[in-house]
């Protein structure tokens, strides 16, 4: 598979899930020849068979290279940043939940799910748009995992899938700004993720950030139970250059931390038990 049909297998899925992306994308594809994807990004758990380890020979193989490890202590999470020989290709992100820090009873459940993965399937690229490789848990299980780690909770009931795709700014013709982007955004009605700000990181930095809140989807749990909850979300980045004057390559890890918030189900305002 070569590397235009796999970004554009993933933007298929994630759309599906995400229909606010592909009406964001086509706002700005109104006054931009070409709208450039930044990065990518996807979630998985420290578990073997789709863990970090197990999940990065598809990115080298796709011609990536590790550029930049990143720790979110407080989320329990870490992750690696990869960027494409070829600079106009995105950069991709993938973090994995540190699974023996969550609870006993939490542990269970993910494992529970991770027995169940198909490894023959991890070993195909399609992984990244597989979906679910495991039942889906309860609602009881759900809530159990939200109350230790939002992100266990998606990765629990999302599967393996692209967690969002990003425009970059420094390759739009107009707006020109981050702060303008946002601004296009909300005035076309979606919701803007303010957690740490609506812009998170500054020049400074030499990466800005911002994003929507994630979609919300109603789901049929493994207790045949429906809820609705948090999917898939679209981000912005602007990138400024670094000494060697080549655009900043890599991640800011505080503001990162607060884009996870995009999919957290209490920013979404959804009560515990709806």
């Amino acid at each position: 598979m070569n590397l235009h049909t796999f970004f554009q297998l993933l933007w298929q899925d994630y759309v599906a899930l995400t229909p606010q992306a592909e009406k964001i994308h086509a706002l700005f594809a109104a006054d931009n020849d070409v709208v450039v994807n930044d990065h990518v990004a996807f979630r998985t758990f420290n578990r073997s068979a789709i863990d970090l380890e197990s999940l990065e020979p598809h990115f080298l193989t796709l011609g990536y290279r590790r550029f930049e490890p990143y720790l979110f202590e407080q989320k329990k999470l870490s992750a690696w940043g990869y960027v494409h020989r070829d600079p106009m290709m995105p950069r991709i992100f993938l973090s994995e939940l540190l699974v023996e820090q969550l609870s006993p009873t939490a542990q269970a459940i993910i494992d529970k799910m991770c027995r169940q993965i198909d490894t023959a399937r991890v070993a195909s690229q399609d992984v990244f748009w597989a979906g679910r490789l495991w039942d889906m848990p309860s609602w009881d299980e759900y809530q159990t995992l939200l109350a230790e780690s939002e992100y266990a909770a998606w990765v629990a009931a999302i599967g393996m899938r692209t967690n969002h795709f990003t425009i970059s700014v420094d390759h739009l013709r107009t707006p020109t700004t981050l702060a303008g982007v946002v601004d296009r955004v909300e005035a076309a009605g979606f919701a803007i993720n303010t957690a740490g700000g609506k812009i998170k990181g500054s020049p400074a930095q030499l990466l800005e950030q911002a994003s929507t809140l994630a979609e919300r989807m109603s789901v049929t749990f493994g207790d045949g139970s429906r809820h609705d909850i948090p999917t898939c979300y679209y981000e912005f980045a602007k990138r400024y250059p670094s000494n060697n004057r080549d655009l900043y390559q890599g991640f800011v890890a505080a503001s990162a931390d607060k884009i996870f918030e995009s999919t957290n189900v209490n920013t979404l305002g959804v009560a515990a038990g709806s």
